[in-house]
Parts: C-alpha cells; sequence; structure tokens
C-alpha cells in the first residue's frame, strides 16, 4: 500500500499545468483525542492521495490541523469524506482569500507529538476548555472596548507585516514562547480585563484560549476562524475592515492581501514593502522581507556572503550546506544581523 509521495514537486506542478483545473486552498483544525493518530494518518493518506489531495497536515493525540489544496472538481467528494469522520462532521473549512492551484505540491500527513507545539508538560490542562469564540463584528465591537487587551497569537514575521490595529504584537519565534510572556504582562488583570486573541485560522488562539482560562483569567474570547475567516466576513457583510496590511500564510503564497496598507519594509534597504522571500542560498533559506529593487541587486540573497556562494558550482554548495551543525542554521525567520532594516 502507498503511503508516500511518488512524485517531486517540479513533476506535480508539471502535472497541475498540464491538467488546467481550478485548485481550492483551504485549512481546517480539530482538537479532539485521537486514539492511534498513525493509523488515522495512513487512512487519510490512501483517501486523499486517491482525490489528488495536497497539503500539509499534522495529526496527534490531541486532533488535528491541516493546510490543503484540493482539486475543485472533487471538493464535494472531499467535505463529504471528512464529514464521514464523526469529529470532524460539519468542520469549519477556512477557504483562503486569495487562491493559486500551486499552493502545496505535495502531501505530507505527519504524526507529531501535538498539532499546536506548545511547550506545556501540564497534564490537568484541557485543550478543549476554551474560551468563548466571537465572529467578525462582535470582534470589531470588543477590540473598541477600553477594558479589552487585544493579543496577536502569531510569531513576529507573520505580524509583522499585518496584524490589527492596537493589537499586542510579542516579539517572539515561536507559539510556545508567546505563553508565558502574555501571562506576565497581564498577570494583574486577570479578572478585570478581556482578553481577546487572534491567529490565522483559530488553532493557537483556541490552545491558549484555554490555557489562559486554566491560567485564572476570567473573560477570555477568541476570533472565530481567525484571520481567514474575519476577511471573509468582513467583505459578505460590509463591515469596517480593521486589519492592517497582509496575512502571513504557510504555503508557497506567503500571504494573502487582507488590506491596502503597506506596514512593513524592506529588510535591507529600508523601503515600504511586505514581500516575504528566502535567501536564494540553500544553505541559508533565510526568511526575510525583500523589494524588487534590492532582489535584483542582490541576486535574491539576504547578504553578500550569499551573494558568493551562490556563484559557486552545485556540488561545492551541497557540501557547504552539508551536516547538522549547518542545517541547523536554515529556516531561520527573519532573524540574522545582516538585515539592517529589521525591526
Amino acid at each position: 500500500m502507498q503511503l508516500y509521495n511518488t512524485l517531486s514537486a517540479k513533476e506535480r506542478a508539471a502535472l497541475i499545468e498540464q491538467a488546467g483545473e481550478d485548485r481550492l486552498t483551504l485549512s481546517f483544525y480539530k482538537y479532539a483525542q485521537i486514539g492511534n493518530p498513525e493509523l488515522f494518518r495512513n487512512h487519510l493518506f490512501v483517501a486523499w492521495d486517491a482525490m489528488d489531495v495536497l497539503g500539509r497536515i499534522y495529526v496527534a493525540h490531541e486532533g488535528i490541523n491541516a493546510q490543503l489544496s484540493v482539486p475543485a472538481k472533487r471538493f464535494t467528494e472531499f467535505k463529504a469524506f471528512i464529514d464521514d469522520i464523526y469529529f470532524l462532521k460539519n468542520v469549519r473549512l477556512n477557504i483562503a482569500i486569495e487562491q493559486d492551484n500551486k499552493s502545496f505540491l505535495k502531501l505530507k500527513i505527519k504524526v507529531r507529538p501535538k498539532i499546536v507545539a506548545d511547550g506545556l508538560q501540564d497534564e490537568t490542562f484541557d485543550v478543549t476548555n476554551k474560551g468563548m469564540h466571537v465572529d467578525a463584528e462582535k470582534f470589531n465591537q470588543l477590540i473598541e472596548d477600553p477594558d479589552t487587551v487585544l493579543v496577536d497569537m502569531r510569531n513576529h514575521y507573520e505580524s509583522e507585516i499585518g496584524h490589527f490595529k492596537n493589537a499586542v504584537t510579542p516579539d517572539v519565534d515561536t507559539f510556545r514562547d508567546s505563553l508565558d510572556i502574555i501571562e506576565n504582562d497581564l498577570k494583574d488583570h486577570k479578572e478585570d480585563k478581556k482578553l481577546v486573541m487572534y491567529c490565522t485560522g483559530g488553532i493557537r488562539c483556541e490552545k491558549a484560549s484555554a490555557y489562559y482560562k486554566h491560567k485564572g483569567f476570567k473573560q477570555v474570547y477568541q476570533l472565530e476562524g481567525g484571520i481567514i475567516e474575519y476577511a471573509r466576513q468582513v467583505k459578505a457583510k460590509g463591515l469596517e475592515n480593521k486589519f492592517l496590511g497582509k496575512n502571513f500564510v504557510f504555503d508557497h503564497r506567503r500571504s494573502e492581501q487582507i488590506s491596502n496598507q503597506v506596514i512593513a519594509r524592506c529588510h535591507q534597504c529600508g523601503e515600504p514593502c511586505d514581500t516575504h522571500v528566502n535567501c536564494a542560498n540553500e544553505a541559508c533559506h533565510l526568511l526575510f522581507i525583500q523589494c524588487e529593487s534590492c532582489a535584483k541587486k542582490m541576486n535574491n540573497c539576504c547578504s553578500t556572503d550569499c551573494q558568493d556562494i551562490i556563484k559557486l558550482p552545485y556540488d561545492e554548495q551541497k557540501r557547504l550546506r552539508a551536516g547538522k551543525k549547518n542545517s541547523n542554521k536554515i529556516f531561520k525567520k527573519g532573524r540574522s544581523p545582516v538585515l539592517k532594516f529589521k525591526v
């Protein structure tokens, strides 16, 4: 039984182009008690591979977190399949604001200890005892309340290109880093302030809302469906859009335009820009913001050192990035002294 990809990303991209058919980029998550994540993972892979579903999916004892690309013509079949899984019936599907047929080029379903890494070892923490979900309209009302503290539960590179007006945006690299920081900053307001949180699609907020309730916060709210669903509701209901800039997404698109403001700047020259790229040097692969002018000047690299490396023969480049020590430097998110204008 095939339980792995047989095509490279390049081969899959060519097939998608040849097919010339629309695909839907979507995401969903669900906290649930999964007894055998490995068996569940295999069940999903067999079914979704047959439907030509692509994406990045994490399965754990605590639930599932999925970001997917589904052939539009097979969406009904896909929806029927997940509705047939008891804990996924009628799960909210966050349809991407901006569609791209090549948002995902492989089907990767991985079993993980948790669907959202939190670093918590608290056996009494109940992730299903979550805060109150609010829609876009109620969210807009809450964040104008002087007794509300609005917190962005995403990482620094996400909030840098887009966030809600007046939001607290912790300068953190991971979700687990933000939990203790926020609790400490708000420890004196567990009863008198409304704690309102948001993230990309809702999954981090859901865990955070349960965690802060567990820690004694009395008024805990989360934006249902995250920024993705907020943008959909704002458009559908004609509401005021209080989000500034772009929403960072974890696929080949890297972001979705939510409003026209450009609130970030190029990390190399300081000009207004909110386009994330990866350094062309594969041994670096640094994620950073780069304008078109700097991309041309720097050959799509983050530094002159990386420019020198990509001029080397491929075998020499491959040798330079070999080894655990070097690989640990890859996939850093905008944390580098070579970036002069990183806030």
